[in-house]
C-alpha cells in the first residue's frame, strides 16, 4: 500500500507532501465504495490564436509544450479536445468553410484555411497522443444561410433548402476532417445556443434544435453513414433569475428537456453540452437522462489575468460539474500570448502564457488545477461518494486499476486538518491554506 500527497498554493506548485499514516480524530473525510457517473475525458480548444502563439516558440519548446499537455506520460495526459467549425471567438478574422451564396449542393466546401493553422495544431498533438480524439461546434453559420446575413449576432433561416444544406455543412466537415487523418468523435450543433454576441454567434430555440437534429442532421447522417455522434448542445442556459426577472424562457425545460422528451430527436443524441451559465440546468438533466453522456464544454475564461483567485473560482467549477455528472471536462484556449487578448478586444486566461519576445512560455495557476484532476484520473474511472463535512470541497475517484484518488481545496486563509478515511485506513493531512490537493491512494 503506497499513498502520495500533492499539494499546490499560490507559491509553490505540485508540491510532494509527506503523510502522516495515523489519526486519533474522527474522520472529517470518507471515501466510500458507492460510485457514480464514469469518468472519461480531459483536454482543451485548439483554436487559430492559440496555434499563433505556439509558432512563436522554438521548435524543441513547442514539443515539450506540446507533451506537457499531450503525452500520455505528460502533465495532463489530454485524451479528447474541442475544435471549431470555422471560426470561433478566438480566431484570427471570421470565417465558415462555404461563403459561395446558395451553395445547397456545397460543392465549394472547403477547410483549406483549417489546413493552415488549425489542422496543423491538432497534428502535433496527434504526435504526443495518436489516440487523441477531437469534438466540434460551429460558433456560426456561413453567413449566407443566416438571418441578418453576418457572422455575429442572428438566427439561422428557417428554410427548407437551407437546413438541409446545413445539416450536409457537417457531413462534409466530418468527411474532410477524416481525409487529413482526423476523426470527430461527436459534434455540437451550435456553440451557446442563447448567445447572440459581436463575435460569431448564432441563437437557437429548443424547438428548432429538436427540429433540425429530428428531421435534417440526424437524417443525413444516416443517409451518408456518418458514425460521429451528434450531441445536444453547447448549452449556455439559464441564467439565474433569468425566467423571473428579464422573463426568458431558457431553462432545462426549454432546451434540454423540449429536445430529450421527443422519441425522434433523442434516438440520434448521445449526450449533452453544458458550459457557462448551462451549469445550472445540468443537475436536472442527468437525473432525468443519466443514460446520456455529459461535458462541461468550455471552462469559463476568465480576465485574462490568470489570477490565483480566479484559479480558486475555477476549482469550484470542476466540483460542480463532477458533483453533478459530467463524464468529461474541456478547458477553453490552452495557449495564448499575454493578456490573453481576442482579435475583437476580449481578454481571457489560459492555460499557458507564451511570450513571443523571450520565446518562452509558463504554466498559469489553472494549469495546475487541471493538473490536479488529469494528471491522475484515469479514463473510465469511476466518481466515489465521500461522506463528511470536507465534501463539499472533494472529489474522489477510482481508476480502473483500483488507485484511488482524492482531489481537495481548502479555501480558507488558515491551515485546515483532514483526517481522511480510505478503505478503513485512516490518513492525517495538514492542508495549507488556499491551497489544491491530490492525494493518490493505492491499496494492497
Amino acid at each position: 500500500m503506497t499513498i502520495q500527497w500533492y499539494s499546490t498554493t499560490k507559491d509553490k506548485a505540485w508540491e510532494l507532501r509527506n503523510v502522516d499514516h495515523g489519526q486519533a480524530e474522527r474522520a472529517n473525510l470518507t471515501v466510500t465504495e458507492v460510485t457514480a457517473q464514469e469518468v472519461r475525458h480531459f483536454g482543451g480548444c485548439f483554436n487559430e490564436l492559440g496555434f499563433e502563439a505556439l509558432s512563436k516558440l522554438p521548435q524543441e519548446k513547442q514539443d515539450q509544450l506540446m507533451y506537457d499537455l499531450f503525452h500520455p506520460e505528460g502533465d495532463h495526459k489530454f485524451t479528447m479536445c474541442r475544435l471549431p467549425i470555422g471560426a470561433s471567438d478566438y480566431a484570427m478574422e471570421w470565417y465558415s468553410l462555404n461563403e459561395v451564396e446558395n451553395d445547397f449542393s456545397m460543392e465549394h466546401f472547403s477547410i483549406e484555411r483549417d489546413k493552415k493553422f488549425l489542422i496543423p495544431y491538432i497534428k502535433k498533438a496527434l504526435v504526443q497522443n495518436p489516440d487523441l480524439k477531437c469534438f466540434a461546434s460551429p460558433w456560426s453559420p456561413p453567413t449566407w444561410m443566416k438571418s441578418p446575413k453576418a457572422y455575429n449576432y442572428g438566427t439561422l433561416r428557417w428554410e427548407e433548402d437551407i437546413l438541409h444544406a446545413y445539416a450536409l455543412y457537417f457531413v462534409k466537415f466530418i468527411q474532410a476532417y477524416e481525409k487529413e487523418g482526423i476523426i470527430i468523435d461527436h459534434i455540437h450543433v451550435q456553440n451557446e445556443v442563447v448567445a447572440d454576441q459581436k463575435f460569431p454567434s448564432c441563437v437557437w430555440s429548443g424547438e428548432q434544435l429538436k427540429v433540425f437534429i429530428r428531421d435534417y442532421l440526424g437524417p443525413a447522417f444516416e443517409k451518408y453513414k456518418i458514425k460521429t455522434g451528434i450531441w445536444l448542445g453547447t448549452i449556455n442556459a439559464p441564467e439565474p433569475l433569468d425566467e423571473l426577472i428579464h422573463k426568458k424562457t431558457s431553462d432545462y425545460d426549454v432546451y434540454a428537456n423540449l429536445v430529450l422528451s421527443d422519441p425522434e430527436a433523442y434516438k440520434y443524441i448521445q449526450g449533452v453540452g453544458y458550459q457557462w451559465a448551462g451549469k445550472y440546468a445540468l443537475q436536472r438533466t442527468v437525473q432525468s437522462y443519466p443514460e446520456l453522456n455529459y461535458s462541461q464544454t468550455e471552462n469559463e475564461c476568465g480576465d485574462g489575468k490568470n489570477s490565483w483567485d480566479y484559479a480558486r473560482y475555477v476549482f469550484n467549477l470542476y466540483h460542480h460539474y463532477f458533483s453533478n455528472g459530467v463524464n468529461n471536462y474541456f478547458y477553453w484556449n490552452m495557449i495564448l500570448e499575454p493578456n490573453g487578448e481576442s482579435t475583437w478586444g476580449w481578454k481571457q486566461n489560459s492555460m499557458l502564457t507564451i511570450d513571443p519576445v523571450k520565446q518562452e512560455y509558463k504554466p498559469n495557476p489553472e494549469y495546475y488545477v487541471m493538473k490536479h484532476f488529469s494528471h491522475v484520473i484515469q479514463p473510465g474511472a469511476k466518481r466515489l461518494m465521500l461522506t463528511g463535512p470536507w465534501t463539499g470541497n472533494a472529489l474522489a475517484f477510482v481508476n480502473p486499476d483500483g488507485e484511488i484518488v482524492v482531489i481537495i481545496s481548502n479555501p480558507f486563509q488558515d491551515t485546515r486538518p483532514l483526517h481522511l478515511m480510505i478503505e478503513n485506513r485512516p490518513y492525517q493531512f495538514e492542508l495549507k491554506a488556499e491551497s489544491f490537493n491530490t492525494i493518490v491512494y493505492k491499496g494492497l
